[in-house]
């Protein structure tokens, strides 16, 4: 996953950092609440990991603005050394999805990652969207009557986008899912592997898809509607 982690401590940044990196998970960290609304407003994560106690704006207000401003539904996590009854309600009826109380321990902290993960999936059943029919053991997606052979890449490509369908998913986010947390790739790479997979796949508005390119964020692929019967 791609974690965005709100947190001012440093000891506490290095150790989470270790946990996530350790399980494969990209931790992307910052400073106050200002920094990472910011980069919200032109980037994308599959969670958000928020303490409460911060310079300026608090962890509460950020989950509160998180809410208000993006279009989508993005798990959160609040993880704070604040352990009373009423302070975890008014976490999670300003919207967090769960809570931790510091001192983490490392197992729960992954396992709480992993439903919030499995919670959030856009759709277990994603082989067939309609009328596309993914076959990962042969790199294929079979769509009306045709069967298109993609390169390893173009798949895992293909299939992160119908599993986030309706999600804007921006270039770095989608660099980090496809190709490596650390891949040293300029977003070119997935410019032209978007375009590569609308082509093969004819992810056009009369087969009920389009993918759409939101400028300076990344893309988005969204149901139409506008799927044509096959006479």
């Amino acid at each position: 996953m791609r974690i965005a982690l709100l947190e001012d401590d440093p000891d506490q940044v290095a150790l989470l950092q270790q946990w996530l990196h350790h399980a494969d998970h990209g931790c992307h960290v910052f400073g106050t609440g200002e920094q990472l609304l910011r980069s919200l407003a032109r980037d994308t994560f599959d969670l958000l990991m928020i303490d409460w106690e911060l310079p300026g704006l608090s962890g509460i207000d950020v989950v509160m603005r998180v809410r208000e401003r993006l279009d989508r539904h993005v798990p959160i996590l609040f993880v704070t050394a604040r352990d009373a009854e009423t302070d975890i309600v008014q976490a999670l009826q300003a919207g967090a999805d769960d809570y931790m109380t510091k001192p983490v321990r490392q197992m729960e902290m992954l396992a709480r990652i992993h439903a919030l993960q499995r919670r959030s999936e856009a759709d277990e059943g994603m082989e067939y969207m309609p009328p596309y029919r993914f076959v990962r053991a042969s790199h294929s997606v079979a769509h009306d009557g045709q069967v298109t052979q993609l390169t390893a890449k173009e798949y895992e490509l293909a299939e992160f986008l119908f599993r986030n369908t309706g999600k804007l998913l921006s270039r770095g986010h989608i660099l980090e899912s496809v190709w490596g947390q650390r891949a040293d790739l300029n977003t070119r790479t997935v410019d032209t592997h978007v375009s590569l997979i609308r082509q093969k796949l004819d992810i056009v508005a009369h087969n009920g898809w389009q993918i759409s390119a939101i400028y300076r964020h990344g893309y988005r692929l969204e149901r139409t509607e506008q799927r044509v019967a096959s006479n």
